[in-house]
């Protein structure tokens, strides 16, 4: 039967799969072509690739594209997953989730919206280490009580039908003070509605004296307090910095509104936080869709 169901599948025409797998994702289209020699060519075709290129690209930077283009559609696709490209402002970046094709951002320090941000005896710019962004600047925190971070992308950038997360990437000086507690507020406001809980910006879990901590816990040895085991830790990323997931978010159609983002924690004095930006990427997990 498998023989027979293969003789069929190398009749249709090369069209008809093309067509069908231009409705599936990039990840669909390699897994068709790597198990099948009859879907190959068409899960190579610039016909399935040029589905999964984003349809309305924003404009980018001079001379990001520069170079010999690609031979394919699919070449395109793998250029715009494997490095961030400027936008024509210089404050974001944009790529490609290698996986669905749904578009991503990191929006700049820059971009943000950073209460105090431009006084210097609160917040340092500075040229930042080695960064996959190519950004010009990070900011860097001397010392606050109020500190506030917020960003914003309109709804229509982003991929339709896809869910999103939304990552504060940073790093902490070893000068840090006040970012493990207390515990700061992250929210997310689409279409008038906002969602919030709470995140923190350091974990002290390795300093707990005996070594163990409690699943559902978080201690701070320092401040002699726990906190409840939802409550949202940052991770370490491939390139060294630290990313903290701030939320998710559905964006349905894409309609032209705002998605806003916001850090705050106004209680305690903190210093020695280190800010790359915010990247908005799909939601590992959900049925993201391609394009957009």
């Amino acid at each position: 039967m498998e023989a027979a169901g293969t003789c069929e599948i190398a009749r249709l025409p090369e069209e008809l799969l093309s067509a069908a797998l231009a409705l599936t994702t990039p990840r669909d289209a390699c897994r068709a072509a790597a198990v099948s020699r009859d879907f190959h060519a068409s899960a190579d075709s610039d016909a399935v690739w040029s589905r999964f290129l984003p349809r309305d690209p924003p404009p980018l930077a001079d001379g990001e594209l520069s170079g010999p283009a690609p031979p394919s559609e699919k070449g395109r696709f793998l250029r715009l997953c494997d490095r961030p490209v400027l936008l024509a402002d210089g404050l974001m970046s944009m790529w490609l989730d290698r996986e669905t094709g749904a578009k991503c951002y990191m929006l700049s320090a820059r971009a943000l919206r950073i209460s105090w941000g431009d006084t210097p005896e609160y917040w340092r710019w500075m040229h930042p280490p080695e960064s996959s962004h190519r950004f010009m600047e990070v900011a860097e925190l001397q010392y606050v009580w109020w500190l506030e971070i917020r960003g914003m992308i309109h709804s229509k950038m982003l991929s339709q039908d896809s869910t999103y997360a939304a990552y504060i990437v940073f790093k902490t000086t070893d000068r840090r003070d006040g970012l493990d507690y207390p515990p700061q507020e992250a929210s997310i406001t689409v279409a008038g509605s906002t969602s919030t809980h709470k995140v923190c910006l350091q974990s002290y879990d390795n300093e707990h004296e005996d070594g163990a901590v409690p699943l559902t816990w978080r201690y701070s040895r320092r401040h002699r307090r726990v906190f409840p085991g939802n409550l949202v830790l940052p991770q370490r990323r491939t390139d060294d910095w630290m990313e903290l997931e701030m939320g998710q978010f559905y964006n349905k159609d894409g309609d032209d509104g705002e998605v806003c983002i916001s850090l705050m924690e106004t209680k305690a004095f903190k210093r020695g936080l280190i800010v790359q930006g915010i990247e908005i990427r799909p939601k590992r997990g959900h049925n993201t869709q391609h394009g957009g």
